[in-house]
């Protein structure tokens, strides 16, 4: 596939909103039709998630409270890029934080889009290895129970639509597909 990048200006009349964890601008854009539009586009630093193995056959979830999701959803440990933060980096924080686990090793697993049609995130995946308990550290805006499940069980939940989160479910694929538990 060829990546085509329409080109864009912040368009300098605009207003731009910047929040915690995101920015949107607004944009003048001509596409490769040579059509011109405006698109808002949400900025992001970009994020890191990780599936953490706590034996060769089980993975470790978590049940977070998210109030744009309506309650408490599953997904792995993830979570935003800090300024010069390589992705890694994040994800073994995150899991430290989250999920209170320390990896021994990480494995890079791909990097997916978010939602491209309205924002540059990209995400991050890892895999984590050879995992020793440490303190939690959540946030204040996150209410976590940590799970252990089969990786069978949570590719079940994957496919029976109760594990929906995106970046949880295809992170949970990729580290399947590299133990060899999927074609």
């Amino acid at each position: 596939m060829t990546k085509q990048n329409p080109t864009s200006s912040k368009a300098s009349d605009e207003p731009q909103a910047a929040g915690f964890r995101v920015e949107v601008s607004h944009e003048s854009v001509t596409l490769p039709n040579g059509r011109r539009i405006a698109l808002d586009i949400v900025r992001h630093p970009g994020a890191a998630a990780v599936v953490p193995f706590a034996s060769d056959d089980d993975v470790l979830l978590i049940r977070q409270f998210r109030h744009a999701a309506g309650g408490t959803i599953l997904e792995v440990p993830a979570g935003k890029l800090d300024a010069g933060e390589a992705p890694a980096v994040c994800a073994a924080r995150e899991l430290e934080e989250e999920a209170g686990r320390r990896a021994g090793r990480v494995e890079a697993l791909g990097s997916i889009w978010t939602t491209p049609g309205f924002t540059d995130e990209v995400i991050h995946l890892f895999a984590a290895f050879d995992l020793t308990p440490v303190d939690a550290r959540p946030e204040d805006d996150e209410v976590i129970e940590v799970i252990r499940v089969p990786l069978s069980e949570a590719l079940d939940l994957v496919w029976r639509g109760e594990l929906r989160d995106a970046k949880s479910a295809l992170a949970l694929v990729h580290a399947a597909r590299r133990l060899g538990r999927l074609a």
